[in-house]
């Protein structure tokens, strides 16, 4: 008895499905972290600086604060001279004020002194018996960053969306913020299901296969942002699989179950599904990828990829990382990366259904990857893929093509 695939969607309409799936059950969260710890996150909101930075008017090098004017016309062969009252490190004040003809000994970093409106780098002055040949003219605010004159208070310092590298962290930082509101990673949770399956580290059993998907699709979608996390292998044993699912989505918002997907011998996701929730899809009309299962239980999107590793990628690629990446906090369009490029070879395709072509990039040529959906080595190889109406059944040779590069 053949497959029967009993909600099959074309592309677009799948994807309006899921992506709707996640709008209506899974609204975006946040959560408060230290900002130490904040690397790679996504900020939940705008946020404003607390304060000018620098706070204070602040000596850029090492040398002596002055008044610009008693600099005025001194050289190296007609320094003026200053008295020098005290010397500043940085976090260190003073009560003495610079008046004229007097100067601070100032490091780098240090707080201006009051009366104080340049500095003469040290490499231009000689120090000796508590005084200081300025062997230059100095300008006012030479040397000198004012205070706020790199943030002012109040400035929108950075944006709700904002990716959270050590730059930004350091913004952060610069106006004491100790925690700081970022989005809440979504809880997603990988399951591999076929009683062929074997893992990493035991035994491989003839007519066994270790398995791929389960660590392959965690870090797919770590890359979107989740907190995704490995949670084994179930058999194709109806009892199992619906333990198993119920237990996994107690844990986790979001379920992919990969294999088990459509409705041959052994296949009981789609029954489990039908007994638990919701089934809104059930086969999509593109190859590779076709049984593919999308249902809803209590609020909770579990996902049935293909058991094929190449399938089951471009499906998760195509179809479930932009809405992902969006619960995540993480806006990009995942189909800006596109080159063009000529075929290097002939391409049949099957008329009827979307078909997702991996290929190869070398310059102006781009190479078809002609491997069944279960190759992993062409996973590795590929650089994106070609879409294939499902009314064309070939691309030929020279034929001019856009390449949707991996993200």
């Amino acid at each position: 008895m053949g497959t029967e695939f009993l909600k099959i969607k074309e592309c677009d309409e799948a994807i309006d499905i899921i992506r709707e799936l996640f709008d209506n059950n899974l609204k975006p969260q946040s959560e408060e972290i230290n900002v130490a710890e904040a690397y790679g996150r996504i900020l939940y909101e705008d946020v404003y600086s607390r304060m000018d930075f620098p706070p204070f008017d602040k000596a850029l090098k090492d040398g002596f604060a002055i008044l610009a004017e008693d600099s005025f016309g001194a050289s190296e062969e007609s320094p003026n001279t200053l008295e020098v009252i005290d010397f500043l490190e940085a976090g260190s004040t003073t009560d003495k004020k610079v008046e004229k003809g007097k100067c601070i000994e100032i490091s780098t970093g240090a707080a201006m002194p009051e009366g104080s409106e340049a500095v003469v780098m040290v490499e231009y002055a000689e120090k000796f018996d508590g005084k200081v040949n300025l062997l230059t003219t100095a300008t006012p605010s030479q040397d000198v960053a004012k205070k706020g004159s790199d943030i002012e208070e109040g400035k929108l310092i950075l944006k709700k969306g904002d990716f959270l590298n050590p730059g930004k962290i350091g913004v952060l930082l610069s106006q004491g913020f100790e925690n700081i509101e970022v989005y809440k990673k979504p809880t997603v949770g990988i399951v591999s299901s076929g009683n062929e399956i074997t893992l990493q580290g035991e035994e491989l059993e003839y007519g066994k296969i270790y398995d791929v998907n389960g660590g392959m699709i965690k870090n797919d979608a770590v890359s979107c942002g989740a907190d995704a996390k490995f949670l084994g292998v179930m058999r194709d044993n109806y009892d199992e699989v619906k333990d198993k699912i119920t237990e996994s989505l107690k844990e986790v918002d979001i379920l992919f179950c990969s294999g088990g997907t459509s409705a041959g011998l052994g296949d009981v996701l789609k029954h489990v599904l039908d007994e638990l929730g919701e089934v809104h899809i059930h086969g999509i009309s593109v190859q590779p990828g076709k049984p593919t299962i999308v249902g809803v239980i209590e609020g909770k999107l579990v996902i049935g990829l293909p058991g094929n590793p190449v399938s089951a990628l471009m499906i998760f690629n195509a179809f479930v990382a932009q809405p992902l990446s969006k619960l995540a906090g993480i806006e990009k369009e995942f189909e800006s990366k596109i080159v063009r490029g000529v075929m290097t070879r002939r391409i049949h395709s099957q008329v009827g259904r979307m078909q997702y072509q991996l290929v190869k990039v070398d310059g102006n040529n781009v190479n078809p990857i002609f491997k069944d959906s279960g190759a992993i080595f062409s996973l590795s190889t590929a650089d994106g893929y070609v879409k294939i109406p499902k009314l064309v059944e070939l691309l030929d040779e020279g034929e001019e093509v856009e390449v949707y590069l991996f993200n």
